[in-house]
């Protein structure tokens, strides 16, 4: 054990039970951030030992490799919500380390507008600008004001706007354009006191309406959402059988219009789940392409297999390894382009 500025750095900590996976190896060193300054103080051990940073938030969306990692694993614990009433509605600040679904519980609990359909989605505040979380027609990036971030090149505290955090499909800058710069701090989200709920997802409309909602709160609609992922193991549930996953290992390819054109061909069927985008691309469903390349639900290859509940989730049983699920990963990825002409993207993680 290392003393350094405050910290209290740890060595060959198992990251198993900080991953909602539940595989992987040791870090060889590891720390707690639970205020600003302590987070500073590790990136600054990291460079002046010039250790690899990785951070940690709530596991959820997160491989570690069987071998472990050499870096050191900070773990995110920076809690506090604070909320400002403005103009265009109210701006809600929460920290990082801020688990998220408790933020939309709260949003929803005033009337605040914006973050209903995000209900149930585990993992913390600082994940959420990191992967532009979504789900069922909303995603943070329609909510998002500005993110204050640790500049691990330079030390200082950033505020980026929206448009420097380069939001797309499940994707930012802090993901793909300079991954690893960044530490999110804090998140800000303007949401509309009084707004009504989003219902431009078909599961959702369905859902409240088969409860004969003509006028659904978003205490309403958020019940509909949480409803809807547990029944597809999407919520973390102590028990649940799908429970060790990531959730969607898989994002949906988006494709040109032509690829979709070869998708329908090749499947056979004029059916094929699809949704134009506004630059011309198409969104396809890549459960359906998983199903349709000839995996089922609940089908399992020795420890892994996939959720009996969803076709995009990949569930890790006891023996399993991060090896033999990135091993099954392959598989449906190989089967998909084999079948479709599309690969698919994984949606967490895989740390090196």
């Amino acid at each position: 054990m290392t003393e350094a500025a405050a910290l209290t750095i740890r060595e060959h900590v198992a990251l198993a039970p900080y991953t909602t996976l539940g595989v992987g190896g040791t870090a060889r060193w590891f720390v707690e951030a639970t205020d600003e300054a302590m987070l500073r103080a590790a990136v600054a051990w990291a460079r002046a030992r010039r250790v690899p940073l990785r951070v940690l938030g709530g596991g959820s969306n997160v491989v570690v490799p069987d071998r472990g990692i050499e870096a050191l694993v900070v773990q995110i614990a920076l809690r506090g919500v604070s909320t400002r009433e403005t103009r265009a509605g109210v701006d809600v600040t929460a920290s990082a380390g801020e688990p998220w679904d408790d933020l939309v519980a709260l949003a929803v609990a005033h009337g605040w507008a914006g973050l209903e359909c995000l209900s149930g989605i585990p993992g913390l505040v600082g994940a959420t600008p990191m992967q532009n979380v979504g789900a069922y027609g909303q995603e943070v990036s329609d909510t998002v004001q500005a993110v204050r971030a640790l500049d691990t090149r330079s030390g200082d505290a950033v505020t980026l706007t929206p448009a420097q955090c380069g939001f797309a499909y499940r994707d930012s800058a802090f993901k793909s354009r300079e991954p690893g710069r960044y530490v999110v701090l804090s998140v800000t989200y303007r949401l509309r006191p009084g707004g009504a709920p989003t219902l431009g997802y078909a599961d959702v409309a369905r859902d409240v309406a088969a409860r004969g909602l003509t006028a659904p709160t978003l205490s309403d609609v958020r019940t509909s959402v949480l409803a809807i992922r547990r029944g597809k193991s999407m919520v973390l549930v102590p028990g649940d059988p799908n429970r060790r996953s990531c959730g969607s290992f898989f994002t949906n390819p988006i494709v040109s219009a032509d690829a979709a054109e070869g998708v329908v061909r090749r499947a056979g069927e004029g059916n094929v789940p699809r949704w134009p985008q506004p630059d011309g691309s198409v969104k396809l469903s890549a459960a359906w392409l998983i199903e349709r390349a000839g995996f089922r639900r609940g089908q399992r290859e020795g420890a892994v297999g996939l959720s009996t509940a969803h076709a995009l989730a990949i569930v890790a049983h006891d023996g399993a390894g991060a090896a033999d699920v990135l091993a099954f990963a392959r598989r449906l990825q190989d089967a998909v382009a084999e079948r479709f002409g599309v690969r698919l993207a994984l949606e967490p993680a895989v740390w090196q």
